[in-house]
């Protein structure tokens, strides 16, 4: 008995010692839970800043709708906008009626002050004005005509109609419709653009017929129309069965020849809406031919001193014809054969 309980132990004590000497227990897998990352958060691009828009101001001796001097260069700048992405991009402000050359040189200053980046003077009156304007405001751009005169300022452009163009042109179909060889022309003041178209259109009438007396009256004035219609009275009771004007004063004029039946050529704007049944054709100025260059050039950096001029080449005079006329065939055929010669050089015009 005893012999088996000695057995006994002996067999215990060699399965404890054979599990302690057998494998380890194999552990659990530890399962990771995979990491979900998240998407990355693109911060929104920063807005480009809006681009400034170019500003212009424009002081004008008469109303913007004068459809003469100040209509032509206001019309050009709503052009210029056009083309430029509308007020976003181009920005206008005007003084209209501007007649008294200091309230004219008070809003100049005023507008240089602001900061804008081209101010015109849209009239031979406010030169002097402008040349000791000018120097105070280094970095601002000006601009005046009609003129090519820049004082010698790095600052100020000068711009010119070449209008003896349009008047020739204007002359010669005037001198191809009268009947009684008597032709009428009535002027403010001799300078400028206003001369020029005069002095122009006399030649064309005269080239084309040397037997027609054309009578020239300058008023003294830019906008007294009353002067203007006492002119076109006088010229009508001499017997002329065309007329033709220059500057805001015309409107005066063209009431009176249209009362009389008397044909008209308007110059600087396309004056047909005044009278249609009378008015024949207008030279129109087309000054955004030479902004849209003083622009490029203030841009790039040079605030002025360079002259422009516009003419029938460039495409800043334009010679319109009412529909509503009922012009002859032979006499626009002649009047388009002498823009074509002007153009090329095959017609001289020779001023006094």
């Amino acid at each position: 008995m005893k012999k088996f309980g000695l057995f006994v132990a002996l067999v215990l004590t060699l399965s404890l010692i054979l599990a302690a000497c057998g494998p380890a227990p194999t552990p659990e897998p530890i399962v990771e839970e995979p990491v979900v990352e998240e998407p990355a958060t693109e911060e929104p691009a920063a807005e480009e800043p809006a681009a400034e828009p170019f500003r212009v101001a424009v002081v004008m001796p008469s109303a913007i709708n004068d459809l003469a001097f100040s209509q032509s260069m206001y019309d050009a700048l709503l052009r210029v906008q056009g083309e430029m992405g509308g007020e976003a991009g181009f920005e206008i402000v005007y003084s209209e009626n501007m007649f008294v050359v200091d309230d004219a040189a008070a809003a100049l200053r005023d507008y240089a002050s602001q900061g804008f980046d081209l101010v015109i003077a849209h009239g031979s009156q406010y030169g002097s004005s402008l040349q000791e304007i000018a120097p105070d405001f280094p970095e601002t751009s000006f601009a005046w005509g009609t003129t090519v005169d820049t004082f010698g300022q790095p600052n100020i452009f000068a711009y010119e109609a070449a209008s003896q163009e349009g008047g020739y042109v204007n002359g010669v179909l005037a001198a191809t419709l009268s009947t009684s060889k008597t032709i009428g022309v009535i002027g403010p003041i001799e300078t400028g653009d206003a001369k020029l178209y005069v002095d122009g259109f006399t030649a064309g009438v005269l080239a084309t017929d040397p037997a027609i007396t054309v009578s020239v009256t300058y008023t003294g004035s830019f906008s007294d129309t009353a002067l203007a219609s006492e002119a076109a009275t006088t010229h009508i009771a001499a017997g002329a069965d065309v007329l033709t004007g220059t500057a805001q004063m015309v409107v005066g004029a063209i009431g009176k020849a249209e009362e009389s039946s008397v044909l008209w050529f308007g110059t600087q704007s396309n004056q047909t809406s005044l009278a249609p049944t009378i008015v024949v054709a207008s030279q129109v100025y087309h000054w955004e031919v030479v902004l849209t260059e003083m622009i490029d050039l203030i841009k790039a950096g040079t605030l002025g001193g360079q002259s422009f001029v516009i003419n029938l080449e460039n495409g800043g005079e334009v010679v319109e014809y009412n529909a509503d006329y009922a012009l002859p065939a032979e006499a626009m055929t002649l009047a388009d054969d002498t823009v074509a010669g002007i153009i090329d050089g095959s017609i001289t015009i020779t001023l006094p």
